[in-house]
């Protein structure tokens, strides 16, 4: 059975994800963790807090952690999720609050209660999974596996050309976090953009279904929807985080991947959360040789440090999606 932490900057896409893991049988979600990110906190946990009870799981503890990123002010995406983060749904306020325990530390705490069982589903800006890391240095060596949407892979950002948001929001943390020692999965923007927009064809069983999952699900995702047309001229959503948690749940929907050392700019103007994947190895090789090119760098060892996903079944993850809003 896997275990989860969620940790989440809610809206959009997040929402999706998050009612994937509190609905597939199967899945134990021990808390739902919240960062600020596409919008601020107050509102991402607010969200959080929301879905878990459109899902039926207000049993599932959500907490709040950073406000901002480990060093720079906070950028949101408003322009992406609407005002609220849900589309502009304007939906009434949760019926239960926040846990008091910061989330980092609660992090820490499920980790130590579930040694090599616990796996970390980071959908959001990493800067809970610093903090958290900064508390307890030991916490690669707990968590079975860290699962992060961030980056592209040699491939156009989407807040920036250089980057994608999460690690464009808060490039120290993923720096940081890609450095520690996990066991990281990496899904990146590339393949979420390839893979995981749904097209308006493809959305035709959703859009048919009524139920109250799947007309919530495409009122939290109709800002998202047209942002993705007017800006990227698809009829469709995209799903960065609901793709990564149906990996998760079902590998089989990772059709490839490969190990790769990753790095994160964060000194830059220019090219801030810009993602470094190595796919030539080009790095270690340079270390290997004796080239100094990676000490002007400062870019370590070059010893591959995610498993970096290539593509995905959208066939399988359009599935699970449908499944999961199903009356």
């Amino acid at each position: 059975m896997p275990r989860f932490v969620i940790d989440t900057d809610t809206a959009g896409d997040d929402v999706t994800s998050l009612l994937m893991g509190l609905r597939w049988p199967g899945v134990d979600v021990e808390a739902i963790t919240v960062a600020a990110g596409n919008v601020e906190l107050d509102m991402c946990v607010r969200n959080a807090l929301y879905t878990a009870e459109m899902a039926g799981r207000t049993d599932v503890p959500v907490f709040a952690g950073a406000a901002k990123p480990l060093a720079r002010d906070l950028v949101t995406a408003h322009y992406v999720h609407g005002e609220d983060g849900m589309g502009n749904s304007d939906f009434p306020p949760p019926t239960k609050l926040p846990e008091e325990l910061f989330a980092p530390r609660a992090i820490v705490e499920i980790a130590a209660r579930f040694p090599g069982e616990l796996e970390i589903v980071a959908q959001a800006p990493l800067t809970n999974i610093a903090l958290a890391l900064r508390e307890d240095p030991e916490l690669p060596h707990k968590i079975k596996r860290l699962w992060i949407m961030g980056g592209a892979n040699n491939f156009v950002g989407n807040i920036t050309p250089a980057a994608e948001f999460n690690f464009y929001v808060d490039p120290e943390a993923a720096k940081e976090v890609l450095a520690a020692g996990f066991e990281v999965t990496l899904v990146p923007w590339d393949v979420c953009i390839n893979d995981a927009t749904l097209t308006r064809d493809e959305l035709k069983p959703i859009i048919a279904m009524g139920s109250p999952l799947s007309e919530f699900y495409l009122s939290v995702n109709q800002a998202v929807w047209e942002f993705v047309k007017r800006e990227h001229g698809v009829d469709g959503i995209s799903h960065p985080d609901a793709v990564m948690i149906a990996m998760a749940i079902d590998h089989s929907v990772i059709l490839g991947s490969q190990r790769c050392f990753v790095d994160v700019e964060t000194d830059s103007p220019l090219t801030r959360g810009y993602s470094l994947v190595d796919k030539l190895n080009v790095m270690q090789r340079s270390v290997d040789h004796g080239v100094k090119v990676t000490d002007l760098m400062d870019l370590g060892s070059g010893e591959a440090n995610a498993d970096v996903v290539l593509s995905a079944d959208e066939k399988r993850f359009t599935e699970m999606l449908i499944e999961v809003l199903r009356p």
